[in-house]
């Protein structure tokens, strides 16, 4: 699935331009948050007047439109009436932000982190992004019209913006105050006592933590993640969360530096932050930081059943919510299939050839799509 295009910007895009899109024409009083799209070239200026935005397909050499348009765009079909997008100016690219059809939205609010997870999916980058994305997620939270029963906050790590996030967070309270949101983070900045409160005292009605935790040894973690005291951060960030009674998923993601120690790590994370709402178990992703790291991280799914199953019994017995997330229920044993949700996003979720006649394969969460470069080598349908 596309969330990406892009094509020749026009002179008038003077920074970036984010808008609802509609294949229709809309009516003049109605068009000024309107993005129009056309595989082919209006013929006369007026028919554009008082759009906020115009792409197509059409090839344009003098780029005639008053509105910021982009014309050449490689290819429009994926978008649909109502899906929020982002033109940016010079280069044409154009993301899509939000597709009211999907339940797998993200508010995207920066690419640096304070960490560098050697299994990291989103690489960070090392610029300021802050002021530029916060624009452009305050208007996309406006442009939404029906509120979605869930959206994700996600990075880079969100907590770098400061007091900037909670601009964000009060937007979508005040703003879409019934939609579920879920906000990733490492939880290293939830530490400071003031940061936390501050974010407590949003008082958001609907809204938790997904925070990672892969060892209950600081020296593990904190290779994990590349970063000194990352480990003694977040486990303090926890804790203070737990203080103001703030909703926490720990989340552990599954590969060879993580595994030998899970059951001890379940066991920890039982005494030690029995607040947690929930535990995601989690397959590796096999992109950004990954491939150049599978050394270190590889191990077949089907190998590490025993210490999968250990921990999830411990912490379901012992009345803990628990979950295993991106893996196919054909590696996983029949005693785990009731914790193994569909948890890979619409965008990037497929499956593989070996799938095609599988008796579950509705019920299975399948692959990233990137899988098709590494997964198990005991992919196989069920009857």
């Amino acid at each position: 699935m596309k969330l990406t295009t892009g094509g020749a910007a026009n002179s008038r895009i003077k920074s970036p331009v984010v808008g609802r899109v509609s294949w229709e024409p809309v009516d003049p009083g109605n068009r000024g948050e309107v993005v129009f799209l056309s595989k082919d070239t209006p013929h006369a200026e007026i028919d554009l007047a008082g759009y906020r935005g115009f792409m197509t397909e059409a090839k344009v050499g003098s780029h005639p439109y008053s509105v910021p348009s982009i014309c050449s765009v490689q290819e429009l079909g994926h978008l649909r009436t109502g899906d929020i997008v982002a033109m940016e100016p010079e280069s044409g690219f154009v993301r899509t932000l939000y597709r009211p059809d999907s339940d797998d939205n993200v508010v995207f609010v920066t690419e640096r982190c304070n960490s560098n997870c050697l299994m990291c999916s989103q690489p960070p980058r090392d610029r300021d992004d802050t002021d530029a994305l916060l624009h452009r997620n305050l208007e996309m939270i406006r442009l939404i019209k029906d509120a979605p029963s869930r959206l994700v906050i996600t990075g880079g790590e969100p907590t770098l913006l400061g007091q900037r996030l909670f601009t964000i967070i009060s937007a979508l309270r005040d703003t879409l105050p019934t939609t579920y949101v879920h906000m990733l983070t490492n939880g290293r900045m939830f530490a400071w006592p003031s940061y936390t409160a501050g974010l407590a005292g949003l008082k958001h009605p609907d809204f938790m933590l997904g925070i990672p935790l892969y060892s209950s040894d600081s020296t593990t973690h904190d290779y994990v993640v590349q970063a000194r005291g990352a480990y003694d951060q977040t486990v303090l960030g926890l804790q203070q969360l737990a203080r103001y009674d703030m909703r926490v998923e720990i989340r552990v993601v599954l590969h060879g530096l993580t595994i030998g120690h899970l059951r001890e790590l379940a066991e920890y994370i039982f005494r030690n932050f029995p607040f947690a709402e929930h535990i995601a178990l989690m397959g590796l992703e096999n992109i950004g930081y990954a491939p150049r790291n599978m050394d270190k991280l590889w191990i077949d799914p089907l190998d590490y059943q025993d210490e999968l199953e250990s921990a999830v019994e411990l912490l379901s017995t012992r009345g803990m919510r628990v979950s295993i997330y991106n893996h196919q229920l054909c590696v996983l044993r029949r005693s785990l299939w009731k914790f193994a949700r569909k948890s890979i996003s619409d965008w990037k979720n497929i499956y593989l050839d070996a799938c095609n006649g599988c008796g579950v394969r509705n019920e299975c969460g399948g692959f990233f799509q990137w899988a098709t470069k590494l997964h198990s080598a005991h992919i196989h349908a069920l009857s």
